[in-house]
C-alpha cells in the first residue's frame, strides 16, 4: 500500500511540475508578445483551486484530472471580444507570433530537461563503472574477442564512464548500424577497439536488451553465500538456517557465491538437499527442502532467504560524474539533445514497425517509475523528470492535430498558401486528432495493465 501511495504522489508531482513548465512556456511567451491570457490551468475538469490575479484578471486553476493542462487566450473563435482588445486576441496575431506561442510549450520542456541535467551533474551522479562480467560462449561479443574483466571506455568514440551512459550510447549507436566499435580497456594490455557485428539482430532485439543479445553481462562483485534476512514462514528458517550462516556446500558441491546457491535452490523445488553450513566456528549439516513456486509458468525452488550484503561491496566499481557550472551546462545541453534524438528515432522505428508498440507507456508505468526513482534519490529522480520532459516535448511536436505540432503544421501551411485553412478542414483534422490520441491513450493504458500483471 505504501508503494502505491508513493507512486501516486510521485506521479502527481512529476506531471504537475512538467505540465506547469510546459504551459508556462505558452503563457510567458503569449504575455510577452501582447496576447491576453484568460486562464492558466494545470489539469482538466473540475477546479480544485483557483484564483484571479493581474490587470488582465487571469484565472489560475488547479483542476481535478492531472493528465494535462492548457492556457486559454483571448480568441474571437471562442466568443465575442471587446473591440478595444481585438488587437490582443490570439487569432489576430501574425503567423510568426502564433508559431512562437505554440512552440514555447515544447521548448520549455527541453529547457526543463537541461536544468534537471544541469542540477544532476552539479550535485554529482553516482554510477557503476562499465566492467564486463560473463561473456556468453559463441555469442556475438565472444566471436569479436571480448572477454570478462574488460572495461568499456568508449562506444563509437563517445566516452562511457558509467553503465548508464554505456547502455544509452550502445542503443543510440546500434539503431542504424550493423557494426559497433567498442573501445575496451584491459589493465595489462591497455585500450583496444573491438568490432561488434550486429547484422543478425533486429531493431526490437537491440531495443529490448542489447547487452544480453550480444552476449555481455555487467560485472558484479561476487556475493558470499551468507544468509541475511529470513522469512520466518519460509523453508530456510523452518529447516534450521539462521542469519549469518555461511553456506559451504550442497550435496558435496562446494558453494562459491550467492548466485550459485540461488541457482541450486531454484533447481530443487520440493527436493531434499544436504547443506553444509558454518555458524561462527561451528560446522553443521542439515536437510533443506525448498518450497515449490511458479513464476511465469516456470517451476522453481524457494526458501525465503536474502543475502547478507557487505557495506563496501562493489566499492571499487563505484564512480561519480560531477562537473563545474560551465561543463555541467554543456553536458546537460548535450544530454538533452542526445535523448531527444533517441526518443524521436524510437518513435520513427515504432511507426515503421521495427519497434513494437508495446513500448508505449501510460500513467501507471510513469507512476511506478516516478515512485521508484524518487525513493532512490534526488539525482535519479531528476534524471527521470528530464527523460519524461523530453518525451513530452518531442511528442507535442509531432504533427498530430490537437497537439502543439498539429497547430504548428497548420501555421506552416498558412505561411505557404498565404491564408488559413478552412474551418471545415480544421474541424476534420481535429476529429482525426481526437481518434489518434484516443487510440494512443488506449494502447498506452493496455500496455500499463499488461505490465502490471506481468504478461
Amino acid at each position: 500500500m505504501n508503494s502505491v501511495l508513493i507512486s501516486t504522489i510521485s506521479l502527481i508531482v512529476t506531471l504537475g511540475i512538467l505540465i506547469a513548465f510546459h504551459e508556462f512556456g505558452h503563457f510567458w511567451v503569449a504575455r510577452r508578445l501582447g496576447v491576453k491570457v484568460l486562464r492558466f490551468s494545470i489539469g482538466f475538469g473540475k477546479p480544485l483551486w483557483s484564483t484571479t490575479k493581474g490587470e488582465d484578471k487571469t484565472e489560475y486553476v488547479i483542476a481535478a484530472i492531472p493528465l494535462g493542462g492548457y492556457v486559454k487566450m483571448l480568441d474571437e473563435r471562442e466568443g465575442e471580444v471587446d473591440k478595444n482588445e481585438i488587437h490582443r486576441a490570439f487569432n489576430r496575431q501574425k503567423v510568426g507570433t502564433r508559431i512562437a506561442i505554440v512552440l514555447a510549450g515544447p521548448v520549455f520542456n527541453f529547457i526543463f530537461a537541461i536544468l534537471a541535467y544541469f542540477m544532476m551533474y552539479s550535485i554529482g551522479v553516482p554510477g557503476v563503472k562499465p566492467f564486463i562480467g560473463e561473456v556468453t560462449p559463441n555469442s556475438i561479443a565472444d566471436r569479436a574477442g571480448v572477454t570478462s574483466g574488460l572495461q568499456i571506455k568508449k562506444v563509437a568514440g563517445i566516452e562511457t564512464p558509467t553503465w548508464n551512459t554505456a547502455r544509452i550510447s550502445l542503443l543510440e549507436n546500434s539503431l542504424d548500424s550493423e557494426i559497433l566499435i567498442l573501445a575496451l580497456e584491459d589493465e595489462q594490455s591497455g585500450l583496444r577497439d573491438y568490432s561488434i557485428d550486429l547484422s543478425g539482430l533486429t531493431t526490437e532485439m537491440k531495443q529490448e536488451n542489447l547487452l544480453q543479445n550480444i552476449g555481455i553481462k555487467p560485472y558484479v562483485e561476487p556475493l558470499p553465500a551468507v544468509i541475511g534476512e529470513l522469512d520466518k514462514k519460509g523453508a530456510a528458517y523452518r529447516d534450521g538456517l539462521r542469519s549469518g550462516d555461511l553456506i559451504i556446500s550442497v550435496d558435496g558441491v562446494e558453494i562459491h557465491d550467492w548466485m550459485q546457491w540461488v541457482k541450486i535452490v531454484q533447481d530443487h523445488p520440493e527436493k531434499a538437499m544436504n547443506v553444509e553450513t558454518r555458524r561462527g566456528q561451528v560446522v553443521e549439516f542439515m536437510e533443506l527442502i525448498p518450497k515449490r513456486v511458479e513464476e511465469k509458468n516456470i517451476i522453481k525452488g524457494y526458501i525465503g532467504a536474502a543475502p547478507q550484503v557487505p557495506e563496501n561491496r562493489n566499492e571499487k566499481l563505484r564512480t561519480e560524474i560531477q562537473y563545474g557550472p560551465i561543463t555541467a551546462l554543456t553536458a546537460a545541453i548535450a544530454k538533452t539533445w542526445q535523448m531527444s534524438v533517441l526518443t524521436l528515432r524510437m518513435i520513427g522505428k515504432m511507426l515503421i514497425g521495427e519497434v513494437s508498440l508495446k513500448n508505449l507507456s501510460g500513467p501507471i508505468t510513469i507512476a511506478t517509475y516516478a515512485g521508484y526513482t524518487a525513493s532512490i534519490g534526488l539525482t535519479t529522480f531528476l534524471s527521470f523528470l528530464a527523460v519524461v520532459s523530453i518525451s513530452l516535448g518531442v511528442l507535442n511536436l509531432l504533427p498530430i492535430p490537437l497537439l502543439d505540432g498539429g497547430h504548428l503544421l497548420n501555421y506552416v501551411i498558412e505561411l505557404i498558401k498565404g491564408s488559413e485553412l478552412s474551418e471545415a478542414i480544421q474541424l476534420r483534422m481535429q476529429h482525426v486528432g481526437i481518434m489518434l490520441l484516443a487510440v494512443l491513450m488506449t494502447l498506452a493504458f493496455y500496455n500499463d495493465i499488461r505490465r502490471l500483471f506481468g504478461e
